[in-house]
C-alpha cells in the first residue's frame, strides 16, 4: 500500500486559517483525490477555530485507487459530501438511510485530518460520487453538500409536480431549491425579506414572489403544501400560518442551536407537520447530480484562490453575508498536480 502526504488547510485556536501537511496510506478501498474545486459551507465558519481540516464540499480528479477498487480509475472526476463512511450492514443502512447509521462516520466529527480545503484527499470508494460530463467542476463542488440537502428535503418526502411549493430564502441553498423544484414541474412561491431578488427568483425558476416585510404582506397568498425554510433564522410563525395549507410540511434545513419554537393550536388545527432532513442518501446524491445534468440547475458561484488568502477571504465574505450564493475555491493546475508518494 502506497502512502501519501498532501497540503491541507486547517482551522485553529485563532481562527486563522494554517497551511499544513497531512499524510494518509491507501487502503484496498480507498481513491486519492486531486483535488481541484472545494465549496464553502456555513458549517466550516462553525469549525474554524479548531485545529482540523476544513471543507466537506471536494471535487477533483482521481490518482490513484487501492486494490478493491473497481468503479474509479486515474483521470476520473469524483466527490464528495459531509458524510465519510457507514457501517453498510444496519437497518438504516440497508434501506439507503446511511446517514442515519449508529456507525456513521461525517464531518466534522472524523477524518479531522484531511478534508476538501486540501491538494488531495484519501477517499472510501463507496462514498464517492462520479461527477457527469454536463456538470463542471465548479458547479460540482456546491452540489455535494448545498445540493444534496435540498433535493434530499425535495425528493424523500414526497413532493408532487402538482403541488405549491414556498421557499423561504434566496441564499446558498434557497437558489437551488428554487431550480429543483421549479424543474419537477412544481408552482415554485418565494418569500424574501426585500424585493431587491425578485428578477433573479423569477429567472431561477419561481412563478410567485412575496416580500415579507410588513403587517399584511402575506395577506393574499395562495397557501402552498411545502415550505422550505433556507433562511439562518426561523421566520414570524404567526405570520406565516395563513400561507401554509391544511396538512402543510414544514421543512427547516438550516442548521441552529436555537429551540424551534412554533405556535400549538394553529399547527394542530391544521394538521401541519414538521419535517427534518439532512443530506442525501448515496442512492439519492447520484439521483441528484443525474437530475441536475438533465435539468441543467448549476448553482451560483463566486470563485475564490485555493490559498490561505483566498480561504480567509471566502470565509470573511460568508460570514458578512457578502456571497452570492456559493463560494468556490479553485486550485491552480500546478497548485494542486504535487503529492508525495512513499
Amino acid at each position: 500500500m502506497s502512502s501519501y502526504t498532501f497540503q491541507v488547510f486547517k482551522g485553529s485556536n485563532e481562527s486563522k486559517i494554517v497551511q499544513s501537511r497531512a499524510r494518509r496510506t491507501l487502503a484496498d478501498d480507498e481513491v486519492l483525490v486531486r483535488i481541484t474545486h472545494a465549496g464553502l459551507c456555513g458549517t466550516d465558519l462553525h469549525f474554524k477555530n479548531q485545529d482540523m481540516v476544513l471543507g466537506h464540499e471536494g471535487v477533483g480528479v482521481v490518482q490513484d485507487v487501492g486494490s478493491a477498487v473497481n468503479n474509479f480509475k486515474p483521470g476520473d472526476r469524483a466527490g464528495w459530501g459531509v458524510l465519510h463512511d457507514a457501517c453498510l450492514q444496519c437497518h438504516d443502512c440497508l434501506t439507503g438511510n446511511e446517514f442515519f447509521c449508529h456507525k456513521r462516520k461525517v464531518y466534522p466529527e472524523c477524518d479531522r485530518d484531511q478534508g476538501a480545503f486540501a491538494s488531495h484527499a484519501i477517499w472510501k470508494a463507496a462514498f464517492l460520487f462520479h461527477i457527469p460530463d454536463a456538470i463542471s467542476s465548479v458547479d460540482a463542488a456546491p452540489l455535494m453538500c448545498a445540493g444534496s440537502t435540498v433535493f434530499n428535503a425535495i425528493e424523500m418526502y414526497g413532493l408532487r409536480s402538482t403541488e405549491r411549493v414556498g421557499i423561504l430564502g434566496i441564499g446558498g441553498l434557497g437558489h437551488l431549491a428554487i431550480q429543483f423544484a421549479a424543474k419537477m414541474g412544481c408552482e415554485v412561491v418565494v418569500f424574501s425579506r426585500t424585493p431587491s431578488k425578485e428578477a433573479e427568483a423569477k429567472a431561477l425558476g419561481a412563478t410567485e414572489f412575496y416580500v415579507t416585510e410588513g403587517e399584511n404582506a402575506l395577506k393574499s397568498v395562495k397557501p402552498v403544501d411545502h415550505l422550505y425554510v433556507t433562511t439562518s433564522e426561523m421566520p414570524d410563525w404567526e405570520k406565516f400560518n395563513p400561507v401554509l395549507a391544511a396538512c402543510a410540511v414544514i421543512y427547516p434545513m438550516t442548521v441552529s442551536h436555537d429551540n424551534l419554537i412554533v405556535p400549538y393550536l394553529p399547527s394542530l388545527l391544521k394538521g401541519l407537520r414538521i419535517q427534518w432532513t439532512m443530506v442525501s442518501s448515496r442512492a439519492l446524491h447520484k439521483k441528484m447530480l443525474h437530475f441536475a445534468a438533465q435539468h441543467h440547475v448549476k448553482p451560483i458561484v463566486q470563485e475564490f484562490p485555493f490559498t490561505v488568502e483566498g480561504i480567509e477571504e471566502a470565509m470573511k465574505k460568508l460570514a458578512d453575508g457578502e456571497i452570492r450564493y456559493r463560494a468556490v475555491l479553485v486550485a491552480e493546475p500546478e497548485a494542486s498536480s504535487h503529492c508525495g508518494c512513499w
